[in-house]
């Protein structure tokens, strides 16, 4: 027994000397944020945002405890040397002319584009093995990515965490329009978190809920950090980022007020214990000249004032991890009314906003325009554009026009990677430069392609899906920015953090194409099939009948007990017999 206690105490000390002690820092920190923002037209529109910091070297393998950052995304990176992944999974579209600028949008599907190490030889296979095993960990058919939806942006995808080089052949990117999310995708996704779903602001992620809404996304984002402001050592950060909008303004009755328990049906009672900071902001920054148009319950300890996209806000902040917050109610409820009826018809426009549509007729030829709108009232800038087109529509270059104002807009920068048949898409990247105040018209001809039988999919007449197009621009800010501390400021101002203070970045994505494609009679194989065995199995089963049937003469019965006495009684009556 004292050897035995002897032990115990032993395992006490080393646990106690490896754990982080009043001076020690911890190697590793979570951060989980909720942005509630009240929508122009009614919408409420929720982001969740997690942030798992951890101060290791993942690419030397020299890892083998994982606290809180996920150890089978920790593995992925340490093994097949990637330097930034960024995945997302999007059910619905994000309006941005009538919800605003999103703080994180992504296109509808899903969407993986990764950096890797200077170090991989072949990137294509470690791109191949990386979607295989995203596939698995995320229930989501990220296995369908291929030569034939794979592309390598050359300027619309730089690096968004500390990078010592650009070369964008380490660069892939794909996206999966026909993707459905669904809650098979969700559980995963909240598997990572170090609390789960059991604590914090993750207990609010109901699936019933969250898939009874207008937009669903979630996304997870890996990249390397600087450990400090010298920036001698890298840190790594995963960020877990569910946005959704729900439509309460047709679901409440006509009244726009809203409350955590009628979103999620259910409400805040604890901040996760293993998070160093778990906050709740409502935005309720006026939305015109009038002031004080929204109340919010219960008052707000303290409120926080920030420029964010080019526009001052005003957010309500509540500390889950504050002790007065939970003294008066065992639970927090965020209820936010309006004082008076809003006035939807003034919708504040964005200052950049698109829109893409397929036009022509027949089954032959179609072109593609898209629409790029810089509402500013006197400051231009340029915008890089990014079309990603199945092989199967064949696009005619020399078609390409631009036209501004009625006039030739020649992009200052193109790239044009033609696609081959069955094996890679067509890339085309342009740095278009937008004027003030104008509409910037797009449009290319293509041909659609005969598939092979074999390639159609099993609901053919449905059409065919072609990716959004992806936008990427620093939009000039109205109000002056000032540089703040990425670790003091709140999640949803630091992902895309601005290059000066007059200006921030933007990435839009424009509406996904459905485009129908020549479509055999697929019903035809069907009635032949039918035809040929209707007729196989009647002459085949007439003749078959009469090879194998035997035939036999009967000789006449005598007929049974009553027509033998009948008959002797016939007899003695002299009658003939029957």
């Amino acid at each position: 027994r004292g050897g035995m206690a002897a032990a115990a105490a032993l395992l006490l000390l080393l646990l106690l000397a490896a754990g982080p002690g009043p001076g020690r820092a911890r190697r590793d920190a979570l951060r989980e944020e909720l942005l509630l923002s009240p929508l122009p037209a009614g919408d409420v529109a929720a982001t969740f945002q997690f942030r798992t910091r951890w101060d290791a070297d993942l690419q030397r393998g020299a890892v083998s405890h994982y606290r809180l950052f996920p150890k089978a995304l920790g593995q992925l990176v340490a093994a097949l040397g990637v330097r930034e992944l960024h995945l997302a999974l999007t059910q619905g579209f994000w309006r941005t002319r009538a919800w605003g600028q999103p703080p994180l949008q992504a296109p509808a599907g899903a969407e993986l584009w990764v950096w890797f190490q200077p170090t991989i030889t072949d990137v294509d296979k470690a791109w191949k093995e990386l979607s295989n095993i995203l596939s698995g960990i995320f229930c989501a058919s990220l296995n369908f990515i291929d030569s034939t939806n794979t592309v390598t942006p050359t300027a619309s995808f730089k690096p968004l965490g500390l990078a010592n080089g650009t070369d964008h052949h380490l660069l892939r990117y794909a996206v999966l329009p026909r993707e459905v999310v669904c809650t098979e995708n969700l559980t995963p996704w909240k598997k990572l978190l170090p609390c789960g779903s059991k604590a914090g602001l993750a207990v609010l992620l109901k699936a019933e809920r969250l898939f009874h809404s207008s937009y669903h996304s979630q996304a997870v984002h890996i990249r390397p950090i600087c450990r400090d402001a010298s920036c001698l050592a890298v840190s790594w950060e995963l960020r877990q980022t569910l946005t959704v909008v729900f439509d309460t303004f047709s679901s409440g009755q006509g009244k726009k007020d809203w409350s955590l328990f009628k979103m999620f049906s259910r409400t805040l009672t604890d901040a996760c214990p293993l998070a160093s900071q778990s906050k709740v902001y409502v935005d309720i920054s006026p939305k015109n000249k009038e002031k004080e148009l929204l109340e919010v319950t219960p008052p707000p300890a303290s409120v926080y004032e920030a420029i964010v996209q080019g526009d001052k806000r005003t957010y309500a902040v509540y500390d889950l991890l504050s002790p007065s917050l939970f003294n008066t109610s065992r639970s927090l409820n965020v209820q936010l009314k309006w004082k008076r009826p809003q006035d939807s018809s003034e919708l504040p426009t964005p200052i950049l906003h698109a829109q893409r549509y397929v036009s022509g007729y027949g089954l032959q030829t179609g072109e593609i325009s898209t629409l790029i709108y810089n509402t500013h009232p006197y400051r231009a800038f340029p915008v890089i554009l990014l079309e990603t087109v199945p092989w199967y529509l064949r696009l005619y270059v020399h078609t390409l026009t631009i036209i501004t104002k009625g006039k030739e807009n020649k992009p200052s920068y193109i790239h044009y990677q033609p696609a081959q048949d069955r094996r890679r898409p067509h890339l085309l990247e342009m740095l278009i430069q937008l004027p003030a105040s104008s509409v910037t018209k797009i449009t290319i001809q293509f041909e659609r392609a005969l598939l092979k039988w074999t390639e159609y999919t099993p609901d053919p007449n449905h059409g065919f899906y072609v990716s959004s197009s992806v936008l990427s621009a620093l939009v000039p800010s109205v109000i002056a920015m000032k540089d703040v501390d990425v670790e003091q400021s709140p999640l949803f101002t630091s992902l895309f953090p601005s290059s000066d203070g007059s200006s921030y970045f933007v990435r839009l994505y424009t509406e996904p194409l459905l485009v129908n494609l020549p479509t055999p009679d697929f019903s035809m194989p069907y009635n032949v099939i039918c035809l040929t065995c209707t007729v196989v199995a009647v002459c085949y089963g007439s003749f078959y009948n009469l090879l194998t049937r035997t035939f036999h003469v009967e000789e006449p019965s005598r007929g049974g007990l009553a027509k033998r006495l009948a008959n002797i009684i016939r007899k003695f009556r002299g009658v003939p017999p029957l």
